[in-house]
């Protein structure tokens, strides 16, 4: 029985080609796939511009905190946030309350 066996540099091109196989597959699943769907806290986006008129909330800004309470953030998280008070969050945490809290009706943003 005569085998031939492949000689390291037959083996080493065989690799190469199968690691830019894989490469080129990769690309093509990338593609197939599209961009990865968006996380549902990304439009609420804590730092826009938007949720802030100078030092206060704006009606965004408020719903975002709101829509960040729905989500089980901690008043301190919220306040790091949005980049307001500890006091302003716990302010905004107990007017969500008196909305329903997780039962209140959402606002657009």
């Amino acid at each position: 029985m005569n085998m031939n066996i492949p000689s390291a540099m037959e083996i080493d091109a065989v690799l190469s080609l199968v690691a830019e196989a894989r490469a080129n597959l990769d690309r093509v699943e990338s593609i197939l796939r599209g961009p990865a769907p968006a996380e549902p806290e990304d439009e609420l986006d804590p730092k826009s511009p938007l949720n802030k008129n100078g030092v206060n909330l704006t009606p965004r800004g408020v719903e975002v905190a709101y829509r960040m309470f729905d989500a089980g953030r901690t008043r301190y998280a919220v306040s790091e946030a949005l980049d307001i008070s500890y006091g302003a969050a716990t302010h905004r945490f107990h007017a969500w309350e008196k909305l329903g809290g997780k039962n209140r009706e959402p606002q657009p943003l």
